[in-house]
């Protein structure tokens, strides 16, 4: 297979500085030569460029922090990816959740002006699907997947000019930290969400199953990770750690479940914070995360 790595060190979108430098710890953590230990080629495409915190506005426009350069940074994310040829697949690594709203745009939008249909597999201790009205910080890495269904600020949810994802081609997976609005939005949107407790009781296994059958009709399945989906014992370099979250193992069966499904097309992995990790773990953690759901086997 042909992989794409393609960096966003934004840290735009967070409240705590150093998401920006997880590009570096992922590729630090030999993100390129584990892949290609798969099988596989891979270019790496460097980084989108990002404004630095300290010299970009931070106006809150409409209740939103460094909402130009994270429009900015999103917008050539897009358009690096929309131009990637058929037969790539891209793995985004940021950076912040907030990239998604490149990432999953410009993978919706590749070989498609239209856009294709798509499905979201959004692994995260967090919905994200706070608005700009709703959100308690400002802070749009908590708003991504809201203005990725249409919601928001008209600029941001534009990114895909007609495009947007359709809330039943969303599934989220690990949630166990949501805003009291946000949770209203998610039940009118109609989103399905496992939470934690789900994954308790219905086990990795079950929950994939039935992410199967419910985006059974998207052209394409992009895979959104998040650190912090992770328990902090798993990951503790993450800028937002929430405990109770995945086990190393349910991290791993849920990767190795989808890779073999054959379904997948693109992935993200963002949140990983070295200023508040151990020993690059984090990023390690991660690195083995992709592997798996690019074809790692145990036997």
């Amino acid at each position: 297979m042909n992989l794409s790595i393609l960096g966003i060190p934004m840290d735009l979108g967070a409240g705590r500085r150093g998401v920006d430098m997880g590009p570096s710890a992922l590729r630090n953590a030999h993100l390129t030569r584990a892949l290609r230990d798969l099988g596989h080629r891979v270019t790496d495409l460097g980084d989108v460029r990002v404004a630095l915190p300290e010299t970009a506005d931070k106006h809150s426009e409409g209740g939103m922090v460094f909402l130009d350069p994270i429009l900015d940074a999103c917008q050539g994310t897009r358009d690096r990816l929309a131009a990637l040829p058929d037969g790539t697949f891209p793995l985004t690594i940021g950076g912040d959740h907030s990239v998604s709203m490149g990432t999953v745009t410009g993978n919706a939008l590749r070989g498609n002006p239209a856009g294709a249909r798509m499905g979201l597999i959004w692994v995260d201790a967090h919905t994200d699907y706070n608005t700009p009205g709703s959100s308690p910080s400002g802070n749009i890495h908590g708003m991504p997947v809201a203005h990725l269904t249409g919601l928001g600020d008209p600029r941001l949810s534009g990114l895909g000019g007609g495009w947007h994802m359709r809330p039943e081609d969303i599934v989220m997976i690990g949630i166990r930290s949501v805003d009291p609005h946000e949770r209203d939005l998610l039940r009118e949107a109609g989103i399905k969400a496992y939470t934690m407790k789900d994954v308790d009781q219905l086990g990795i296994t079950r929950i994939h199953e039935e992410t199967m059958e419910r985006l059974s009709g998207t052209e394409r399945l992009h895979v959104s990770f998040d650190a912090d989906a992770l328990d902090p014992s798993v990951c503790p370099g993450v800028g937002t750690p929430v405990p109770g979250g995945l086990t190393y193992r349910e991290g791993h069966l849920l990767m190795e479940l989808l890779s073999e499904s054959g379904r997948v097309t693109s992935m993200d992995i963002v949140e990983v914070n070295p200023i508040l990790d151990t020993r690059n773990q984090t990023a390690e953690v991660m690195v083995g995360m992709a592997a798996s759901l690019l074809g790692q086997r145990i036997l």
